[in-house]
């Protein structure tokens, strides 16, 4: 059975990589726990991809990315300012210093 391709125009890819800034921390280990706890409650509350991708043996800053896929325009730049919102508000323990949101 021949499968029909779908249009790709249908699919929607948003990404947010946000630079931040972990002040008081003092190792790897404290960081790392502190981005660990964060990136999985992003996972789970907002379905959404995120890892740590850069200064990775910085103690005090860490940049991170998370990822959405949709066909909705709309879904996917919500979904990325819902993330960086509950980044913001509620994970008191990192500052975001900079970022950038690309829709493809």
């Amino acid at each position: 059975m021949k499968h029909e391709r779908e249009n790709m125009t249908d699919v929607i890819v948003g990404y947010c990589r946000m630079e931040l800034y972990l002040a008081g921390v003092t190792s790897l280990k404290e960081k790392r726990s502190i981005l660990k706890s964060m990136l999985a409650r992003m996972r789970q509350r907002f379905n959404v991809s995120a890892a740590e991708v850069g200064k990775n043996d910085m103690h005090q800053a860490a940049v991170i990315a998370f990822a959405t896929v949709s066909n909705s325009m709309r879904h996917v730049q919500e979904t990325l300012d819902t993330v960086e919102h509950w980044i913001e508000e509620t994970c008191h323990d990192v500052m975001v210093s900079a970022h950038e949101i690309e829709i493809l």
